[in-house]
Parts: structure tokens; C-alpha cells; sequence
């Protein structure tokens, strides 16, 4: 072959994975009571897919009166499920992880087409989650009198629960598996953009015959989330999505007796110490801010990297990214995938432009961005400060800030620099340095010679106004009980 012909010696031909695993009906009802039914007032809306930006479905959207509607059903619902021994409660849950484990390849499908997000991911990081989520509170169900919240500690009552886009079926998981582990009934609302994977959801709870109004699912905007978060006979809130809602949200319930957990924002700092290894160090810098295109509350987005080894880091670094893959996201070698929607597009756009006016230097991965759909090439930034917008702004995309640091404790400074506390990473061989700095992190997550793993077993959650309470691990049964 010439040499001439052959751009890369890692030209990968087209795997895509098949659409025809996935049924999606031409139009979905709002999951109340069991059943799938039409919005009170008639009203529909579209849901597209953001690497093609073709219309893949048509949803109901629930107004004021199908919360209310929802809420009622799972009222009625919760008598019977909370007096269900926990033992039994666990059978259904049990019975949805199988479901889950069965059609994930359906599921990850489906995910991928709603979402933009590589078929890989959805696949191989998002669905085994989703199912570790629920065998997980499957077996808490049972032993809720050792969680350590006292002798037969009770369930709140109706839990109203809205969920973001970037993990649509995995922040359901976090959110409905300890909800009814615990004896809740839930009333779900999924973002408006990526509706069809919780759709999809009500009917795996219709095949596991959990008992009707037990899980409620509403699609719809911003107003059906208000609705259901300020109902009165909603017992408990739990939200993970922007930290300017959650904030209106604390606002709404603030002299009620809910409970509420919120999970927010985050600028996750991802620290690299002079004696890391470089290339392990590229990698996890890599998974912390271009896995589902940065699209992650506790992404690395900013790389503190000890001056000594800046220049090498990046060097390597700008190397990596140039090798990465973005476009269909249904191809299995697909890297990179879609952005969410038009507007989050912009709102990345803007930031970029925004830092590189401040005089940030920007540096872009090269590389062909398809013509329709919602696409960002992998970006960096250097000569980035503290004063800087996109060092201190959440931009919720492939854009990564990197600032440097001489010594430890200048690390934890820049790191803690934030109005946010979700996450950070340690990178260094040194063991009594990497508990040394994550003790000085206020950061709900310190990851350690890696990024972005996530386990059920681990409590996740913020500090600052990167929000409060804990999902995952026995913590996260706090949230869904009378403690």
C-alpha cells in the first residue's frame, strides 16, 4: 500500500451497530398508574436525535394536572408497597436488573439515537451501571434495619424525582432503586430531550408486574418539574441537573417539611504531580473530560499539571486527542459522540469564545465534524488563570482548562477555588500524597490514578453549590427514609 494513501496506520472501517434492535413507537403517553395515557390537555412534543437531528418520536407533555394525577396514583399506591416486606419489595427489584440486563443492548441503542452519547458508553459504561444500581438496592431492601438508621426505619411517602440528559437511564437508576428499596413510590420526570429511555423504563416495570403506581414517569419541560417539586403531597425532592434549578428548587420547598437532595453543578479539578505516569495520566485526563463529551457534572475540567512536566503532559496529551474518534455515535469505534441539543451547543460555543477573548490560548483536536446534527471538536486551553470565565464556569462540554501549579499546596488552593465541590483526581505514585491531598479537597469524589469510575457501592454528592446528600452506597438509603 502506498504510504502516500494511508493517513493512519489506525484507520478503523465503519462498525455500526444495528437501529433495528430498538422499536420506537411514533408517538409515547405519559406512564401514570400502570398505564400509558395522554397529557390532560392534549399537548406533544418532539424528541430528536442530536447526530442526525431527525425526529424520533412524539411524547406527551404533562401539564399541572397530570402531576397531580401522578402524584394521586402513587399516593394510593404507597399503603401497599411500603407494608410489603422488604423481602418481597427486593423480588421486583430484583426482577427489573434481570429486565434491564436482558434488553440492555435495546437500551443502549435507544439511549445512544436520544442522546448523542457513543454507542460504547451506553453499552459498556452506562447500562451495567444501571443494572448494578438496582441488584444493588435490591438487596437492601430487606436489611434496612442494619443500615444503621435505626431499628425499622420507615419510608417518607411519595418521592418526586427529576433527572438531567447527560445520564438519562443511570440517573434514573440512582434515583427510582433506593426510592422503592426503601418503600417510596416515585413520580419521575426525565429531561424533555432525552425522554424515550424512562419511557422504555415504565415498560420494564409493566414486565416485572410491579404493582401499578408504584414508579410514575412524566415527560415534559421545565413546568412539569416545578409542578411536581412544589405538590403538596410530595414527601420528598430529588433533582441532579444545573446548580441555578437546584437553587430554585431549595427556594420552593424552603418551609415545608420535604426532604430534598440536590445534585449540581461541578469544575472538577483533575491534579497531576511531577512523579505520575504520564501516559496512565493521559488516559485518565482523557475519560475525565471528553467521556460523553464532557457532558458530566464531575468532569475533570480543569487539569492542574505540576510546571516540571507541563510542557511533556501536554505535548502528549495534544498527541492523544488527535487520535481520537468523534461522529455516529451507533459506530462501535466511535469516541466522541454528539452534543445534547442546539442549545447546549451554543452555550459551549459561547464559553469558548468567551475564553479565548480573555486571552486563553485555544487549541483544537483536528478533525471533520459531520454536517448535520450537534457536533464540538476535543478542545484545551492554556494560559488559563483563575480569573478566568472558563475556569471558573461549568461549560458542560469537551473543553478542558489547564492551569499549572509548583507545589502541593498550591494545588489544593487552585483546586478548592471554586464555588463547586464534586469531584477531583490525584495523579502521583506517592500513596501517602494521595491521602495527604484528597484530606484538603472539598470535593464530594477524589479519584486516585483514575477518573470517572463509578460503583453503586460509593456514595456520590457535593459540596458547595455543587449540592447536598449523598446517592449510591448505603448513604444514599438516608435520602429516601424517616431518619
Amino acid at each position: 500500500m502506498d504510504m502516500k494513501t494511508q493517513t493512519s496506520v489506525f484507520d478503523y472501517a465503519p462498525a455500526p451497530e444495528s437501529r433495528s434492535v430498538v422499536d420506537i413507537a411514533p408517538s409515547y403517553g405519559l406512564f401514570i398508574d400502570g398505564e400509558f395515557t395522554e397529557a390532560a390537555d392534549g399537548k406533544v412534543f418532539k424528541t430528536v436525535s442530536p447526530s442526525t437531528e431527525e425526529v424520533l418520536s412524539e411524547v406527551a407533555q404533562a401539564g399541572a394536572e397530570d402531576v397531580d394525577r401522578a402524584v394521586k396514583a402513587a399516593r394510593k399506591a404507597f399503603g401497599k408497597w411500603s407494608a410489603l416486606p422488604g423481602s418481597e419489595r427486593a423480588k421486583y427489584l430484583f426482577r427489573i436488573a434481570r429486565i434491564i440486563q436482558e434488553r440492555s443492548r435495546e437500551l443502549a441503542v435507544l439511549e445512544t439515537l436520544d442522546n448523542g452519547k457513543p454507542i460504547k458508553e451506553t453499552r459498556d459504561a452506562d447500562l451495567p451501571l444501571v443494572a448494578a444500581h438496582f441488584f444493588y438496592y435490591a438487596g437492601w431492601a430487606d436489611k434496612l434495619d442494619h443500615a444503621g438508621y435505626g431499628a425499622n426505619p420507615r419510608p417518607l411517602g411519595v418521592a418526586g424525582q427529576v433527572i438531567p440528559w447527560n445520564f438519562p437511564l443511570l440517573m434514573l437508576a440512582w434515583k427510582i432503586a433506593p426510592a422503592l428499596a426503601t418503600g417510596n413510590t416515585v413520580v419521575l420526570k426525565p429531561a424533555e430531550t432525552t425522554p424515550l429511555s424512562a419511557l422504555f423504563f415504565a415498560d420494564i416495570c409493566r414486565q416485572a408486574g410491579l404493582p401499578k403506581g408504584v414508579v410514575n414517569i412524566l415527560t415534559g419541560y421545565g413546568d412539569a418539574g416545578a409542578a411536581l417539586v412544589e405538590h403538596p403531597d410530595v414527601n420528598k425532592v430529588a433533582f441532579t441537573g444545573s446548580t441555578a434549578v437546584g437553587k430554585a428548587i431549595a427556594r420552593s420547598v424552603a418551609g415545608t417539611s420535604k426532604k430534598v437532595t440536590l445534585e449540581l453543578g461541578g469544575k472538577g479539578a483533575n491534579i497531576v504531580f511531577d512523579d505520575a505516569p504520564i501516559d496512565q495520566a493521559v488516559e485518565g485526563i482523557v475519560s475525565g473530560i471528553f467521556f460523553n463529551q464532557g457532558q458530566v457534572c464531575c468532569a475533570g475540567s480543569r487539569l492542574l499539571v505540576q510546571e516540571s512536566i507541563q510542557d511533556e503532559l501536554l505535548d502528549s496529551l495534544k498527541r492523544r486527542l488527535s487520535t481520537l474518534r468523534l461522529g455516529d455515535p451507533l459506530d462501535k469505534n466511535t469516541d466522541i459522540g454528539a452534543i445534547n441539543s442546539a442549545e447546549q451547543l451554543a452555550r459551549i460555543t459561547a464559553l469558548t469564545e468567551t475564553g479565548e477573548a480573555e486571552g486563553a490560548e485555544r487549541w483544537t483536536a483536528p478533525c471533520d465534524l459531520p454536517s448535520a446534527g450537534y457536533w464540538f471538536a476535543p478542545t484545551l486551553f492554556t494560559n488559563v488563570t483563575q480569573a478566568h470565565t472558563i475556569a471558573r464556569d461549568e461549560i458542560f462540554g469537551p473543553v478542558l482548562s489547564v492551569l499549572s501549579f509548583r507545589t502541593p499546596d498550591e494545588a489544593v488552593a487552585k483546586a478548592n477555588n471554586s464555588q463547586y465541590g464534586l469531584s477531583a483526581g490525584i495523579w502521583t505514585e506517592k500513596g501517602s500524597r494521595i491521602l495527604a491531598v484528597a484530606n484538603k479537597l472539598r470535593a464530594g469524589v477524589v479519584w486516585a490514578n483514575t477518573f470517572n469510575k463509578f460503583d453503586p457501592t460509593s456514595p456520590f454528592g457535593g459540596y458547595k453549590e455543587s449540592g447536598f446528600g449523598r446517592e449510591g452506597g448505603r448513604h444514599g438509603l438516608e435520602g429516601y427514609l424517616d431518619v
